[in-house]
């Protein structure tokens, strides 16, 4: 059996980790570690790459995810909810030890979070469109009504679609430019009317913006290696018909 692999942060000092496809018992389109709820592979196989990646990173730990919808809403989890009743939203946080807090993604950026001293932890799904509306800072003020200090807080952020493989059209570019003018650091030239896009230099922005000081990007490409990660983008381009998706795990030590 081929081992989950676990991909970890030299900042965050709390049990985490990013994991990929490999390990996981998925078949088909989804092979390997898919976590998807909302791909079509068997429950079973989902099920049970759940709980090897939560073996992988928080032994004992309950996994808790949200219904991810691309918005700026985080929420606290004080206790584990039904996988039928996941409140819609694209952050946790929780001074719960005990909890797992997962991320899914298949090209959108991971980011978790931890303010280790005051057992504060955070994970957010941040796509273009969660990251422009603030989801990074939603996170954050979440983490500190709950005792966490942005200022001891540390983020890493997890394999993500990289700049070279992420075009955009015109009207993507303009409307981070009307947001910020500064923005346009962040693309580069692409084929003539195209541009590329760099999401996980974006999302680090937003954290230093808000006041974490520490922040490490993994640098890992979903959409350029297929054996490691499953990609949307990439799917999509292949002409898949359906995509997996991958997990990135925070938990306090119980």
């Amino acid at each position: 059996m081929v081992s989950v692999e676990t991909i970890r942060s030299r900042l965050i000092g709390v049990p985490h980790g990013f994991l990929g496809r490999r390990g996981g018992v998925s078949q088909g389109v989804c092979a390997g570690l898919n976590v998807g709820l909302g791909s079509g592979d068997e429950r079973a196989a989902i099920a049970e790459n759940r709980r090897r990646a939560v073996a992988a990173v928080a032994p004992g730990a309950a996994l808790v995810t949200v219904h991810q919808v691309h918005s700026a809403i985080a929420v606290h989890a004080a206790a584990p909810w039904p996988d039928d009743a996941r409140p819609h939203a694209d952050a946790m946080v929780t001074d719960r030890p005990g909890l797992a807090l997962g991320i899914l993604t298949a090209d959108c950026a991971p980011a978790l979070l931890a303010d280790a001293e005051a057992g504060v932890i955070g994970a957010a799904h941040a796509g273009w469109k969660g990251a422009l509306g603030g989801v990074i800072e939603a996170t954050i003020v979440a983490m500190e009504k709950i005792g966490a200090a942005r200022e001891r807080i540390a983020a890493a952020i997890g394999p993500a679609i990289a700049r070279r493989s992420y075009e955009v059209d015109e009207a993507f570019a303009r409307r981070f430019a009307e947001a910020d003018p500064d923005n346009e650091r962040f693309f580069a030239p692409g084929r003539a009317g195209r541009h590329q896009f760099d999401l996980e230099a974006y999302v680090a922005a937003r954290l230093a913006a808000a006041g974490v000081t520490r922040v490490e990007a993994m640098g890992l490409d979903t959409y350029a290696d297929p054996d490691r990660f499953f990609s949307y983008r990439r799917a999509t381009h292949s002409g898949e018909a359906d995509y997996g998706r991958q997990i990135s795990l925070i938990a306090l030590p119980g």
